[in-house]
Order: C-alpha cells, then structure tokens, then sequence
C-alpha cells in the first residue's frame, strides 16, 4: 500500500490519479474533505481515506511498512501568521513521518519549498545548505526548518528512511488546482479571465530591467513534479532535497499567450499597476537550478511550457 498525504490537493491528487493508473493500492490522508477538494479524488477506482491527525494513530498501532510515504500535506498559505500552528504542522508532522519510516524501513518523498529560496539573493541551487537560507515568510521558514532538522539528523548519524527526497517545488500549474481559487496558478487564472471577458490582465513591471509582462517564473507542468518523485522513490540511492522545476524561466506574457493559444483566441492582454504591498516583496525573476537531479540521473525532459499549458486548457474544457 502506498501512502500520500495531503492527497486532496493539487499535487497530491495529481499523484494519486497516476498512482492509481499504474494499479496501485491507496491509502489517502486529508483534512475533512470539502466538496472543491472531493472533486480532486473523483474517478479513482478505489482507495481508503484517513483524515491527517487520525493517520498518525493509525502509524502508531503499525508494525510492518508501507511500499512508501509521499507526504505532500502541509499548511501552504504564505500568509500564515499562526509560528505554532506551522511548527506544528508542517515541522512536527513531518518529524513523526520521518522517525515512523526509518524506524520501519519505509521510502519517504516530501515536499519542501521553493519558498525556502526566500527573495533569490542566494540564488535557486538545491545544493545551498538551508542554513545560509532566509525565506520571506513563516510557510517558507517553516519548510526550510524541516530540511535543516533532517539534514541535521544525518550529520549525527541518526536513523534515517530507506531513501528519502525531500522537493522544492516551483511555479507549478496544471490540473486539479480550482480549489485553490485566488492562490491557483497563473494558467488557471488567465483561462478564467479570458473565458469570461476575452482579455487577460497582467501587473505592469516594478523594474526597469524587466519589460511589462516579463517577469519571469520558472513554470512547471504538474505531471513533471509527479515524475520526479516517482522518479526518487525508485532510485534511493539518489536520497537529498532537490528542486522540481524545468531549469528555464519563462514570461508571464509567455504563458498568457500560451493560454490564449490553447484556447484559439487573439491575444488581448492589459497592464494594470501592481499593488504597494506586492511590489514591496515580488520576485521578478525565479529559475530552478537542476543539475544535481539530473547527475542523479533523471533523464527526462521537461514539459514545454507550451505543451503543459495546451495539455491543461484541454483538461479544463473536458470537465
């Protein structure tokens, strides 16, 4: 039985629809399910569902393993101000997944964050020890305080997963996301707007080095983030943090104009002034350093950008 926590979500979900496709057997851990959540998990043929508290009793009355824990359950708002609630949560949770495993020999792929990055100063290299990182916000801090505790562990010699990986995902799009409403990828935002009014409304630039629409992210395709951690479990010797990404930053104005493609429209994008508050901490320019995962020895490429958006847009109007 494979094990995916946060599995309602949009990686999550992702990841169990491909697991379930290659027959396996599921046990999936949430919060109570809402219905914009419950829609993630339609069309699974089968799978037993825990809620996430319930499922750490369940690890305690346990003796034999899981095929491998995928914990991807976690407070993400970047807006959390509740330090505790965070520890807790996203620190302390992932510790008890941590010991339960390498106590029982079982393969553990969680997620990090590309937020532990913070404002990019230090660069976008997985290989940068998380102590010489500083994330702008309690979410980035707290996933940033979890890789230092596990990398800590090994320095001393404590016990350890048979194979682990922690994942530092990036600008990731694709489907299953709508629940996330105004935290949804920019994709899902501009095909809202575009199929509502025809037009897409896009911040003008805050630096002169960037023209308006040229920020740039580096956006990756969800089922690409899926291949890295299936990739990882399979291959334990490769046992480290790295980041998911596609290693090429791209526009806004890129992937808008991809949008409008996949939908086959004319391009109409305004430019509107960003917010005080935003332009205080926005990022004009991100890009996933992924050389160690590829000297790991993960081979394949990386989704297009304009063939993730297409494959996206056709899902959307299939639903």
């Amino acid at each position: 039985m494979i094990v995916v926590t946060g599995a309602a979500g949009f990686i999550g979900s992702n990841l169990a629809h491909r697991l379930a496709a290659q027959g396996a057997e599921l046990l999936l851990v949430d919060h109570r399910l809402t219905p914009a959540k419950a829609a993630n998990l339609a069309g699974l043929p089968s799978f037993r569902f825990v809620e996430h508290e319930l499922f750490l009793d369940e690890l305690r009355r346990r003796a034999d393993a899981y095929q491998v824990i995928f914990h991807l359950g976690a407070c993400s708002s970047t807006t959390e101000t509740n330090a505790d609630y965070l520890e807790r949560n996203n620190v302390g949770y992932t510790q008890a997944l941590w010991k339960w495993c390498s106590a029982h020999g079982t393969p553990l792929v969680y997620a990090s964050s590309a937020a532990t990055y913070g404002d990019g100063s230090q660069g976008f290299d997985d290989a940068t020890p998380p102590d010489r990182l500083t994330p702008l916000n309690l979410y980035g801090k707290s996933k940033n305080d979890f890789d230092r505790w596990a990398l800590a562990e090994l320095a001393a010699g404590g016990p350890r997963p048979q194979g682990w990986a922690g994942l530092k995902f990036f600008n990731v799009y694709g489907p299953r996301e709508q629940h996330k409403a105004g935290m949804a990828s920019v994709v899902w935002q501009a095909y809202r707007q575009i199929e509502t009014s025809g037009r897409m409304k896009l911040f003008r630039s805050n630096d002169p080095q960037y023209p308006d629409g040229g920020q740039l992210r580096d956006f990756v395709f969800v089922e690409d983030c899926v291949d890295h951690m299936l990739w990882l479990w399979n291959n334990p010797a490769a046992s480290g943090i790295y980041n998911s990404g596609t290693g090429t930053a791209r526009t806004f104005l890129d992937l808008v104009l991809a949008v409008f493609a996949g939908l086959g429209r004319e391009p109409q994008v305004d430019f509107i002034e960003m917010p005080a508050n935003l332009a205080r901490q926005y990022q004009n320019y991100t890009q996933a350093k992924m050389d160690r995962l590829r000297a790991a020895g993960y081979a394949s490429p990386p989704t297009t950008l304009e063939a993730g958006v297409r494959r996206y847009v056709e899902f959307l109007q299939a639903g």
